[in-house]
C-alpha cells in the first residue's frame, strides 16, 4: 500500500507503525509484508466489505448534538494498531496495580479516611468532590471493591512514553467495540490470523460474566444477573444489549425491576417476579435509586440501595465508585500507589496543574494557549479547552470559569500524542489515536489484551471520541520478534 508521504513528511509525532525511517518497526512487519502483498482492487474490495459488514452487523453508535439522537454507522479504519507482547505485558500490570490502589482508596473514603488523616490526600479534594456519595459512607463491598469495570486511557507521547490520561471508573464504555473491531478484522482478513500469533480478546464477555457472577449474594446457585441500560436512547445502548447477549445475562431498564418489602430486587415477567442476584448498571448515580438519590429519575428503581447495604444484590460498579474518576483525583495516583500498595507506580500520569492550588493556577491563567484545561467530572471530551486551538474568546471564557471554581479544572501540556497509518483516499495517512484497555476486579484481576484504539480521523485533529468524529482500529497485541 502507498504511504501519504506528503504527510509524513511534516510528521513528528511518535507512530506506532513506523520509524522515522518510515520503516515499519518490528512488531509491525508482518502486518505490512501482507498490506504490500495485496493490490489498489484488493484494498478497495475489502474497505467496501469492512462497510457491508459492519451494516450487516448493525454496530452504531448515537450522537446526542444531532437532532433526534441519530444512530450512525460506527467509523472504523481496516489497518490495526500494533504492539508487542513484553511491551504490552508492562502496561498491563500497570494498570492492575492502578485499579488495585484505587478500590483500597475509595474503600477507605467511605470508611476510615485514614488517607486524610495521614496527609497524604486533601481533605479539600474530598469536599469538593461532585461524585463522593454521603449514602455510601460505612460500606465494605464485597472483596473491597468498588470498582470492578475500569476503562483506562493511554495515550504516547512523541519520545515514545506510554501515559494515563485518565481512569474511567463510573460507567466506562468502549469494550464492545473492541470486540466487534476483532470480529470484522477476522472476517475480512482471515489469512493473517492464520499467518500471525495475535493475542485475543474474545474472552471478555466470560471474564466480565465471571466477575459478575462472584458478587452474587447466592453463592452456589446460577445468578441471575441483569444489564441495567438506561434505555434504547441512550449513545451506548449498542453495547448494553450486545453485552447482555453476550454473557447470556437479562437486559433491563429500571422500570422492569422492583425491589420487595424483603429488600431483594425482583424482575418483573409474565410468569411473575424472578429474583436478580447481580446489576450490571450502566447508569449514573444520580439516577439508580429514587429514595436516595434523584427522586425524579426515571431510569432507576426505587429500593436498590436498600437492597445493595444489605447485601441482597451485586452492584457493578458500585455507587460512589465515581469519587475515583474524577481529573482532580486522578492527579494524585501516583501517591495512592505508594500509599496503599507501598510500590512505584508501573504507569506514569500526563504531568498536571491542579487550579485550586494558587500557585499552580496563576501558571495555568498566564499559559492558556500552551495547555489544555480539564472539568473535573465531565466525559467524552465535553467542557474541554485545548488552549493551543482556542481562540481568545474561548480563552477568556476558561479563564473566568477557573477563577469561579478553581476546584473544578485542572490542566495538562499538551501532548504529541501518537499516529498510526489510517486509510485516507486509498493512502496510509498518519492519524492521532489513544488506547482504552479494560481491566476487572473483584476477587481476582483481569486486564485485556489490547483495548479500543480510537483514532481522530480529521488530519491533525486530537479528539479521537466517535461522539465528536473520531473513529476506532482493531487493536493487536503480537509475540516479539525473536
Amino acid at each position: 500500500m502507498e504511504l501519504a508521504r506528503d504527510e509524513y513528511a511534516t510528521h513528528t509525532a511518535y507512530d506506532e507503525l513506523l520509524d522515522r525511517e518510515l520503516k515499519p518497526r518490528s512488531a509491525a512487519q508482518p502486518l505490512f509484508d501482507y498490506m504490500n502483498s495485496l493490490n489498489e482492487d484488493e484494498i478497495v474490495n475489502r474497505r467496501q466489505a469492512v462497510d457491508a459488514t459492519i451494516m450487516a452487523m448493525g454496530i452504531t453508535f448515537t450522537v446526542y448534538s444531532e437532532a433526534g439522537n441519530i444512530d450512525r454507522v460506527w467509523p472504523f479504519d481496516p489497518i490495526p494498531r500494533v504492539m508487542g507482547r513484553k511491551e504490552w505485558e508492562a502496561i498491563q500490570a500497570g494498570l492492575k496495580q492502578r485499579l488495585r490502589a484505587l478500590n483500597l482508596f475509595i474503600n477507605d473514603l467511605y470508611n476510615e479516611q485514614r488517607i486524610i488523616k495521614d496527609g497524604v490526600f486533601p481533605a479539600e479534594v474530598l469536599e469538593g468532590s461532585g461524585n463522593f456519595r454521603p449514602q455510601c459512607v460505612g460500606i465494605t463491598p464485597r472483596f473491597g471493591v468498588w470498582a470492578h469495570i475500569c476503562g483506562t486511557d493511554l495515550v504516547r507521547d512523541k519520545d515514545g512514553t506510554v501515559y494515563v490520561l485518565e481512569d474511567n471508573l463510573r460507567v466506562p464504555s468502549g469494550v464492545s467495540y473492541m470486540l466487534e473491531n476483532r470480529q470484522i478484522m477476522k472476517r475480512i482478513f482471515p489469512e493473517v490470523f492464520r499467518t500471525t500469533t495475535i493475542m485475543p480478546v474474545d474472552d471478555y464477555p466470560t471474564r466480565l460474566y465471571q466477575m459478575l457472577a462472584s458478587l452474587s449474594p447466592r453463592e452456589g446457585t446460577q445468578p441471575v444477573i441483569a444489564v441495567l441500560t438506561p434505555g434504547i436512547y441512550n449513545s451506548a445502548y449498542f453495547e448494553h444489549s450486545y453485552l447482555a447477549q453476550q454473557m447470556g445475562a437479562l437486559l433491563v431498564e429500571g422500570s422492569d425491576m422492583v425491589v420487595g418489602a424483603d429488600d431483594i430486587v425482583y424482575m418483573k415477567t409474565i410468569t411473575g417476579l424472578q429474583r436478580v442476584d447481580v446489576i450490571y448498571r450502566r447508569i449514573d448515580d444520580a439516577f439508580l435509586d429514587q429514595e436516595v438519590f434523584n427522586p425524579d429519575s426515571v431510569l432507576g428503581t426505587p429500593g436498590l440501595m436498600r437492597a445493595w447495604r444489605k447485601g441482597n444484590v451485586g452492584i457493578a460498579n458500585a455507587p460512589g465508585a465515581g469519587v475515583a474518576d474524577d481529573k482532580v483525583v486522578y492527579s494524585f495516583v501516583p501517591q495512592i500507589i505508594k500509599y496503599y500498595l507501598d510500590e512505584e507506580p508501573i504507569l506514569a500520569n500526563v504531568p498536571s496543574y491542579l487550579c485550586m492550588i494558587e500557585e499552580q493556577r496563576e501558571y495555568v491563567l498566564a499559559n492558556l494557549d500552551k495547555l489544555v484545561v480539564k472539568p473535573a467530572n465531565e466525559s467524552g471530551g465535553y467542557g474541554m479547552l485545548i488552549g493551543p486551538r482556542a481562540t481568545p474568546e474561548e480563552r477568556a471564557q476558561f479563564a473566568e470559569l477557573i477563577r469561579r471554581d478553581p476546584r473544578n479544572y485542572m490542566a495538562q501540556p499538551t501532548l504529541e500524542i501518537s499516529t498510526a497509518p489510517t486509510l485516507v483516499d486509498g493512502k496510509l495517512a498518519p492519524r492521532h489515536l489513544d488506547l482504552r484497555p479494560f481491566v476487572l476486579q473483584s476477587d481476582q484481576l483481569y486486564a485485556t489484551t489490547g483495548g479500543l484504539t480510537r483514532v481522530a480521523l480529521r488530519k491533525g485533529s486530537l479528539v479521537v471520541n466517535s461522539s465528536q468524529g473520531g473513529g476506532s482500529k482493531d487493536t493487536w497485541i503480537v509475540e516479539d520478534a525473536a
